[in-house]
Parts: C-alpha cells; sequence; structure tokens
C-alpha cells in the first residue's frame, strides 16, 4: 500500500503530470460545499521542572490533519488525496516565550514550513482520508532557566485553503505540574509462596504545584491475588484460563495533595502469593486524575466495588528522594523452586524394525515456571538418539542439531508451564544395527536457576537392554 507522495518520489514529470490529471477527475473531492478538516494532535502538556537527561528527545506534540473517510487503496494498491490544493497550516506558540524553549525542527512532515520567531507557517498542497497519511510532524518543548512553577501558555494551531474548512487546535502548556513518582519495592527477608506481601505503596510528587484527585492502578500476575477489599477500591480479577492476564485493582481518593510532597497509603495494600508463585509481577501507579474523570476508568474492565474500610493517603514528610522512580514494579516471590523432570523409554527391537520412543517432560511443582520478563520465551532440551538408530518421525517442536551442538534434536516448550504440566515427544527411531543397551537420552544443557530436584533433568533411552531398568 502506497501513498501518491511515494509514488511521485519515483516517476518522471511527464508520468506525473498524467497521474495528477487522472487524481483529479477521479477521487472524492467535496461537490457539497468545502472539505472539513480537522486539526489533530494531544489537548494538553505538563513539562516536568526534573527532566530525564538520559530521556527521549522526541516531541511530546504530534500534529495531524483528520479528514472524512478512510484512506483506501485502488486496485494498483496507490493511495490518492481527497483534495489537491494549495493550503497553510500556522502554528503560534508565542505565549510561551519566557515559559519554555520551542523546537519546530521536525514540524511538517512532507511539508516546507518557514519560522519567525515563535510562530511557523507550513505550507502543503495533498489531504487525504482519514488521518494515517495527513501526519504535519512535531513540536518539541523544553524548559528554560526561565521556566517556572504554574506557568502556563498555549499553542494555537490553525489552517486555511480554498475549498477547506478547518478546525484548529489548541494545545494548553502547563509548567511544573503535578507529577508523581513511585515507592519503590522490595521483596521482605524470608519472604515464601503462600506468604502476603503487605505492600507499603506510596508516591511523591516531584512536580511544583498540587492537585486533587488521585488514582492508584495496582496489577499483578497469575500468582498474584489482593484478598483485602478497601471501600473506596474496584477489583477485576484475572480470567482463570488467562495464564499471561491480570488482576488488577483501581483505588480512587479525592484528596488534595501538595507539590514536592511525599504521600503513603493509611494502610499497607496486601498482596497474597499461591504456594505455586515464582517470579510474579507486582507493578503500580498513582496518577493525577480527579475523582469524577477517575470512575470513568472503571468502564475499562469488569470492575467489582470493594466492601471494606477506605484507605486514605498520609503525607510522609520524612520520605527519601532516592527511593521513587517514575514506576514501580518487583517480582516475587524469589526463592520457589519447580521440579522439571525428564524421562526416556527402554525397548526391545529388532534391526530393520521401527519403533515409538516417548520423552517425557513433567514439572513436579511446587512452582509454575512463567518467564514473564521474557514475554514467555520457551525452554528447550536435547535428545541424543541410541547409537545404530535414525529418526523417522521427529515431533513438531523438535529440530535437528547442528555440527558442534550439544545433541542430536534440540526441543522447545513454550512457556508458561504450569505447577503440574506434563508432556511428550514422541520420536520415531529405525534400528539400523542392533546394539545392546545402546543408549541415548534426554537432557536440559544446564541447571536453570529455581530447579529444586536437578538429579531428574534427564532421562535415558535405552533400545535392547541387558537388564532390567
Amino acid at each position: 500500500m502506497i501513498s501518491l507522495a511515494a509514488v511521485r518520489r519515483s516517476m518522471s514529470a511527464f508520468a506525473l503530470a498524467a497521474l495528477v490529471g487522472t487524481a483529479l477527475a477521479g477521487p472524492a473531492q467535496a461537490e457539497d460545499g468545502p472539505l472539513p478538516v480537522t486539526v489533530t494532535g494531544p489537548d494538553s502538556v505538563n513539562l516536568s521542572l526534573h527532566p530525564d537527561p538520559d530521556g527521549s528527545d522526541e516531541p511530546q506534540i504530534p500534529l495531524g490533519l483528520q479528514a472524512p473517510g478512510e484512506a483506501v487503496p485502488d486496485d494498483n494498491g496507490v493511495i490518492w488525496p481527497i483534495h489537491n490544493g494549495a493550503y497553510t497550516v500556522t502554528v503560534d506558540a508565542s505565549s510561551l516565550a519566557g515559559v519554555a524553549a520551542v523546537d519546530f525542527s521536525r514540524l511538517g512532515g512532507s511539508q516546507g514550513c518557514t519560522v519567525e520567531g515563535l510562530v511557523a507557517t507550513c505550507t502543503g498542497y495533498e489531504i487525504y482520508a482519514g488521518s494515517d497519511y495527513n501526519d504535519l510532524g512535531g513540536i518539541r518543548l523544553d524548559v528554560t532557566d526561565e521556566s517556572a512553577a504554574g506557568d502556563l501558555g498555549t499553542i494555537q494551531i490553525t489552517a486555511a485553503g480554498e475549498g477547506l474548512a478547518f478546525t484548529g487546535h489548541t494545545v494548553d502548556v502547563l509548567v511544573g505540574g503535578p507529577e508523581l513518582q513511585m515507592k519503590q519495592l522490595t521483596e521482605p527477608a524470608g519472604f515464601q509462596a503462600g506468604d502476603t506481601f503487605q505492600a507499603p505503596l506510596g508516591f511523591r510528587n516531584v512536580g511544583g504545584l498540587g492537585g486533587q484527585g488521585v488514582v492508584l492502578r495496582v496489577s499483578g500476575s497469575r500468582g498474584l491475588s489482593f484478598p483485602s477489599s478497601f471501600g473506596n477500591c474496584w477489583y477485576d480479577p484475572r480470567e482463570a484460563d488467562d495464564l499471561l492476564g491480570r488482576s488488577t485493582a483501581l483505588c480512587i481518593f479525592d484528596s488534595e495533595f501538595a507539590g514536592e510532597a511525599a504521600y503513603g497509603l493509611s494502610a499497607p495494600f496486601p498482596v497474597a502469593t499461591a504456594d505455586f508463585a515464582l517470579y510474579d509481577n507486582l507493578s503500580y501507579s498513582f496518577s493525577a486524575v480527579p475523582a469524577e474523570q477517575a470512575r470513568e476508568l472503571l468502564a475499562e474492565g469488569d470492575y467489582q466495588a470493594g466492601e471494606g474500610p477506605v484507605l486514605d493517603l498520609v503525607p510522609l514528610p520524612d520520605a527519601d528522594p532516592a527511593g521513587y522512580a517514575r514506576w514501580a514494579e518487583t517480582d516475587f516471590p524469589t526463592t520457589n523452586t519447580f521440579d522439571l523432570d525428564l524421562t526416556g523409554e527402554r525397548l526391545r527391537a529388532r534391526k530393520g524394525e521401527t519403533v515409538s520412543v516417548d520423552v517425557g517432560f513433567a514439572n513436579h511443582g511446587p512452582a509454575w515456571l512463567a518467564l514473564l520478563r521474557s514475554g514467555g520465551e520457551p525452554i528447550s532440551f536435547w535428545v541424543d538418539l541410541p547409537p545404530g538408530t535414525t529418526a523417522t518421525t521427529v515431533p513438531e517442536d523438535c529440530r535437528p542439531g547442528w555440527e558442534g551442538s550439544e545433541g542430536d534434536y534440540f526441543c522447545f516448550i513454550g512457556t508458561p508451564i504450569l505447577e503440574d504440566a506434563s508432556r511428550t515427544f514422541t520420536f520415531g527411531l529405525r534400528v539400523d544395527e542392533v546394539i545392546k543397551n545402546a543408549t541415548g537420552r534426554a537432557f536440559f544443557a544446564y541447571t536453570m536457576p529455581n530447579e529444586g530436584n536437578p538429579a531428574n533433568d534427564s532421562g535415558e533411552i535405552v533400545l535392547n537392554p541387558t537388564r532390567r531398568g
């Protein structure tokens, strides 16, 4: 799928003229009045007084145009504009003088822009249906030595063009507004699966201004749950069959909070761990959201209201700023173990005979193996065939080894692996030569962390044994 702009870059001037003529004759051009076009972008931006020196330098204010309909390619894969004709977009950031530094260098997209002071004027020619092909680039804002908490300004975006009816856009800019950092969490000493973590959740407002209304969102993976019910919290448990799903709690506080101040909960937030929990993920965040608006968030899930005591926010005047960061999450419990088990078979077979050999895999727990940080990356094991045999059939999740590899076949097991999981990998083996006690094996190349019983991490495959196994 390509746009007309992409086509133009690869065509001669003669072909281009013919193509534009066709475009003007065919695609929809407004016939019942001017084509309505809306300038799009964020409604507001809060500039931090504590920018991260290693953070992104991307524009915080992306701009674009929204036209009626949807951009659909024709039979040749070309997306045609619905309007051809010059128009201008004016971005006026004059009110940000002394408030913030304004960078227009990435404004304009495929258009050309001229800048005079804090006003940029960009010209364009084509407008496409929808918004995907009407990118105007973006504006980067940064605080300066003159910026102060509470400074306000606006960016006014207007546009005009013959045959077009533009709706402009305004971006409100605030310096030093509420900016909440989360108290960092650590696993308590001696914590074990099955215990309940009394999580000391809290935030520090590093913004220069305070506000009223805070939302707490707590989220936990399969091995975590929230046993207590607070009267100003709503709960959306994980679906039982969604192994990588998360349980969520939303708590709403209609409380005032000050700038450059820290707050905690009036009581710890209990997080229970299942007996199978291992490196389960707990994350939380506080957001500055008015209570009325916060209740709209409840429509995002199947939340049920809590019925217990109400949580409050309490000031923490002695909070150490070093203990707070933008994101807060932790993986626990870390000391639980699983027991991965590989088994083989003992069979008798004659020369030329083909036999089925089952390699068994099981997890005897007590922990599951989720590898949540890698997004469910599979684990693997190796299979060495008994000498004198050739594989005629190979399990779907196994691949031949390579020169210098640790085994004949490399097999994968997808995660998460439940605490009671089991699976069979069946190989078809042809006996090319009868060898007594011909022995192969299935094995893990290394002992995984938190493996509670390494002794059964390999299993023998024995053909024509001379003694009972």
